[in-house]
């Protein structure tokens, strides 16, 4: 029998700043992931503090970016990996009335630090953009996918993971611990995303899971090095390459892309981008978003050594670092839980 301090379900970005915590606290723990969950791999990973739909800050934003961007920094630095790309975000104005709306927001103390005040005019040629462009500062885009392809290998090479389906049978609970099959532990999290509906032991939280659609698109004569957001957000990853997205649809809860979000998302590109592309991509997952758009951490109500770290939603480059330190501080100093996001804000 293998003996670790934490058994950890799942290896998107809650499951992976959550063993970063662990790993700056010495703590041993096992990774079991079978790669089901698509969320966090097909996400385009932009951290962004503001909702530029309404000119409002984030929660918590500049407190999430305080601890997740040294985060992925520490991450880069041990992995000898490339994941955090910092630039700006710019917000396409579609009337003067909007840029009136983005003068106000940024006289706000919470979106000062956030909202440059001078609208940027648009030179790109390939860019619908009459009204001109506002500037989101302090953001940027984490390579999710890389970002998870290199850090389970990294696990991998320390004997700290496992690829393969975590079966909830074999799990055998104790006063003091935790054991499946081979290994021991003192607790056990589940960070396994919208795989937590198959989850015995938390499959009560009210988690409502929302699909979204991405595309990858080649744009040789596009030439945009940031990210744009207008109708939908387009974001360079390198070499002529954007994402484009994202769709959001509440009923259909596969992974599986569709024809009619690759329409919408085309169609909605096209309302500001005017120069011939090509789609090279398309893919698809399930949010684990909920209804207080808040995320859902806490302690089962039976078995105190069974946790869960969820509800990341859209914004899990930002949230996950925050979220994880919450809980590990909840574990081991019994810091109580911020009512916000402790799932026993649902209990009545």
């Amino acid at each position: 029998m293998k003996k670790v301090d934490f058994i950890v379900i799942g290896c998107g970005l809650a499951s992976i700043s959550f063993c970063e915590v662990l790993k700056a606290n010495n703590k041993t723990f096992m990774v079991f992931d079978d790669a089901s969950q698509q969320s966090s791999i097909v996400a385009a990973g932009l951290y962004n503090p503001v909702i530029l739909k309404r000119f409002s800050e984030v929660w918590k934003a500049q407190v999430q970016l305080d601890i997740a961007l040294p985060s992925y920094a520490k991450i880069e630095n041990e992995l000898n990996v490339k994941v955090d790309y910092q630039h700006s975000i710019f917000r396409r104005f579609n009337s003067i009335e909007e840029q009136n709306l983005w003068f106000t927001a940024s006289d706000k103390p919470s979106l000062e630090p956030f909202l440059s005040t001078d609208i940027k005019q648009n030179n790109n040629k390939y860019i619908d953009a009459p009204f001109g462009l506002g500037e989101v500062l302090h953001a940027g885009r984490v390579d999710t996918k890389h970002l998870i392809s290199a850090y389970k290998k990294d696990l991998s090479s320390k004997d700290s993971m496992r690829e393969e389906r975590f079966h909830y049978d074999k799990l055998n609970i104790g006063d003091s611990d935790v054991s499946y099959k081979s290994i021991i532990a003192k607790h056990i999290i589940f960070a396994e995303g919208f795989g937590v509906k198959q989850n015995p032991y938390f499959n009560h939280i009210p988690l409502n899971g929302t699909k979204g659609e991405v595309l990858t698109i080649k744009a040789p004569d596009l030439k945009l090095d940031s990210a744009l957001k207008s109708s939908v957000f387009i974001v360079s990853i390198g070499d002529d390459l954007y994402k484009v997205g994202a769709t959001y649809e509440w009923t259909d809860k596969t992974n599986t892309p569709t024809e009619n979000a690759k329409e919408e998302l085309i169609s909605k590109l096209k309302t500001f981008i005017t120069c011939d592309f090509e789609v090279i991509d398309h893919s698809a997952g399930i949010r684990p978003t909920t209804g207080d758009r808040r995320p859902l951490v806490g302690v089962h109500p039976e078995h105190d050594n069974l946790y869960v770290l969820n509800g990341l939603g859209s914004r899990g480059v930002m949230i996950g670092p925050y979220v994880a330190q919450k809980l590990f501080n909840f574990i081991e100093k019994n810091i109580e839980l911020d009512t916000e996001i402790d799932i026993n804000r649902f209990e009545n």
